[in-house]
Parts: structure tokens; sequence; C-alpha cells
């Protein structure tokens, strides 16, 4: 990279991150996965102030997928408490620094008690001016395109770009800029894929407890230096 380059000056609007390895970063300890899954809770606490105290104004995470229902049910229900016990306190210092924090997905897979944390996160939240963290659970992109698709057709719609768009999870955000996926995989797994079309994707090996504030830099200095052209020459 250009030593003339600042990323400071290039911020992304949105990055997203697949936040990956917290079962692998237990099994290395010789803990259970769900341990990891707590290890997660702690890394996107602190990386969500890192990445809005750098006024970087959305960021989306990817908590729980649709395909994530199908792991070992000890695996799933300690996900499910997390969610019941720990999203409060998870977004609480988030909330006072003035982020709205909402929730998509097919949110009714989720026991009624669950649904009533995140609702009272949305409303503690909705003012939030400085910034606005979505968390995605039991989220699916082909899903979501087909919510759309469905949508529109029940609608008689014009089927287009633009109209799909507004009726995606997502329709009140921009594309992500930056997608970061942690772990090693080099995938999407079914995250945004509609969305994706121009983001630029950073796969790091590291895992999801283990990354923090100098990985994110180096990443956006890196995204700084890219040539975003959008499918057109410059």
């Amino acid at each position: 990279m250009k030593s003339d380059i600042s990323f400071k000056d290039r911020l992304p609007a949105h990055i997203a991150f697949i936040m990956d390895g917290n079962g692998r970063w237990a099994k290395k300890r010789m803990m259970p996965r769900n341990y990891g899954h707590r290890a997660g809770v702690a890394a996107l606490k602190k990386l969500a102030s890192d990445v809005f105290g750098l006024g970087i104004p959305y960021m989306t995470v990817y908590a729980f997928s649709t395909e994530n229902k199908q792991r070992p049910k000890d695996e799933v229900d300690g996900l499910i408490k997390l969610l019941r016990d720990g999203m409060e306190e998870l977004t609480e210092e988030i909330i006072a620094g003035g982020v709205r924090v909402c929730f998509i997905g097919d949110l009714s897979f989720f026991p009624s008690d669950v649904n009533e944390v995140l609702g009272r996160v949305e409303r503690k939240s909705r003012d939030g001016k400085n910034g606005v963290l979505t968390i995605a659970l039991n989220y699916g992109g082909r899903d979501e395109i087909a919510r759309a698709a469905k949508s529109l057709a029940e609608t008689g719609g014009p089927f287009d770009a633009d109209s799909v768009g507004a009726r995606l999870y997502t329709a009140d955000l921009p594309d992500p800029d930056m997608i970061v996926r942690t772990g090693g995989e080099m995938r999407l797994s079914n995250f945004m894929l509609y969305q994706a079309a121009y983001s630029e994707l950073f796969f790091v090996k590291t895992l999801w407890p283990d990354f923090g504030k100098k990985e994110l830099l180096k990443l956006l200095k890196d995204y700084a230096g890219r040539n975003r052209r959008f499918g057109k020459v410059r």
C-alpha cells in the first residue's frame, strides 16, 4: 500500500463480520464449545466499541445462521441461553454510546422470552444516533431473498433489483463495504448474498475470540488501499 494513503480518510461506512472460530477456540483449550461462544460474545462487545469509536456508522455480525439449528441440541440450547441471559448485558454499553441495535432474520424460531429480550434491546436503543449494530439471528441469505421474492409476488410490484432490495431485512442499511470472516474459512456461508455483490472480502485465520482492534486496523488499511470500481473502469 502506498505510504500517502491515510486509511482514516477512507473508512468503510459499513463493515460486516462472519464471527467464526468460537468452537475451535474452545477446543484448543479443552473446553466445551459453548465456552467459546461466551468468549465470542466478549470479543463482539469489545470490537463493537472499537468499530464505532473509529467513526464507522454501521456494523453487522452473523451470530446465528439458519443452518446453525442443525448443530447438536446442547450447543443450540447454549446459544439460545446466551441470547436470553446475555444480550442486554452485551448491548448495555453499546446503547449507552448512542448506538442503535437491531436484529434481522427469522426470529420466530426463538422462544417468546428471547424475543422479549430482543424487543427490549431494540426499544432501548431506538433513539441512537451514533451508529447501528445489526445482529443476524436465524439468518440466511437465500431465505432472505426468497422472502423478498414472495413479498413481490404477493403484492404484484415490479420485479427489479430496487424492489427486491427494498424487501430485504437490510432495506434500511447500506450494503457492506467490507465483509470480514475470521477462523480461516474462505466462503460467505449464506451471509448477505444479495448485499455482498461489491463488498471487499477479507478472510483471516484468527479465531473470532482472538480478533481485536490491532487486526481490525490492519484490515482497514488494506481496505483503504483497494481500488473499488463497482464494475466500471477507472
